[in-house]
């Protein structure tokens, strides 16, 4: 059972822990996200205990002081708190569910479960309930701040489920993001970053329409740029991903043109299922796609705002 010590909050500048006090949080999926999420909790003197299925993020974890295991559920086993950075709902569903299935959830040692995927509302309810039954919890928490964000711990992070749940994951939610916003129950943190991922799909087409129209009059992107990024018309896509990945054509973000499909994809069936009318969204839906973007899913979301492509003109947009 964890201590109260160890639950209560700690100097986030000091990024130090007493050793006798230490916890073990475990990560399953060591990708960009849960490698940077990972190497943040050992940095904030957390013991981290880490599984992915690829040896190569399993190098690079062990090499930031991961202690790797060989199965999902060994981490299960192993740690108090438990951190996925999974693909899809499906992962996360079969993830949390084998694990119950294995009897590593009838322990009467309360476990958290952070999961930090882009996940669906419904999922993230049933395994909340299923948690909640065995006396233990499951916040969703899909994060925003990329693998840049993840590696700095300066991630943002929507959280739904129950607050006894969120004030026992807290340590490690501060080790990991730097603005923490509980929007409500089970299922409100996916709700939260799907509304969020719908916009940035939009803005990443509506400042590259912006820039080109800019360049096409005389104004050169950068120029643009640092007008809109003084008044009103700025995102978080003109300040900091046009001018980091876009513009220096570097298009390394770290985040994939499939996932932000996927995203983009499960708000507007998210919208369907409301009943509530996107017919912008929609719209970013049939430029995103690859017929007509020419950009395959493991292609950078950033290629999308590429202004030396004409991407817009030659859409079908109705």
């Amino acid at each position: 059972m964890a201590t109260a010590s160890w639950w209560a909050p700690y100097d986030r500048k000091a990024m130090t822990m007493v050793a006798a006090d230490r916890k073990t949080v475990g990560v399953i999926g060591l990708g960009a996200m849960g490698f940077g999420m990972a190497s943040s909790l050992v940095r904030a003197g957390f013991e981290v205990t880490g599984y992915d299925p690829a040896q190569v993020a399993c190098a690079r974890a062990a090499d930031a002081g991961v202690t790797l295991v060989s199965s999902p559920e060994d981490v299960f086993a192993a740690a108090d708190l438990v951190v996925l950075s999974l693909p899809t709902a499906s992962h996360v569903d079969a993830t949390v569910t084998q694990a119950a299935a294995a009897g590593l959830l009838a322990d009467a040692a309360p476990k958290v479960v952070i999961d930090t995927s882009t996940s669906e509302a419904a999922t993230s309810r049933k395994l909340a309930a299923i948690l909640e039954a065995k006396g233990h919890g499951f916040l969703d928490a899909p994060v925003s701040g990329g693998a840049a964000g993840a590696a700095s711990g300066q991630l943002s992070v929507m959280l739904g489920g129950e607050e006894k749940w969120v004030a026992l994951a807290r340590p490690a939610l501060e080790a990991m993001a730097a603005k923490i916003l509980h929007v409500g129950p089970s299922g409100a943190g996916n709700v939260a970053k799907l509304v969020n991922n719908m916009l940035v799909a939009n803005h990443v087409i509506t400042t590259l329409e912006a820039l080109r129209l800019s360049e096409a009059a005389g104004v050169s992107a950068e120029e643009a740029l640092t007008v809109i990024n003084s008044a009103t018309g700025r995102s978080a896509i003109s300040e900091i991903h046009f001018p980091n990945w876009v513009l220096p054509r570097s298009f390394d973000s770290g985040f994939s043109t499939g996932l932000m499909r996927k995203d983009l994809r499960l708000a507007r069936e998210l919208a369907l299922e409301a009943g509530v009318a996107t017919p912008m969204a929609n719209l970013a839906a049939t430029l995103w796609a690859e017929t007509n973007s020419g950009l395959s899913d493991t292609d950078d979301f950033t290629l999308m705002g590429d202004p030396q492509l004409d991407r817009l003109s030659r859409k079908e947009t109705h």
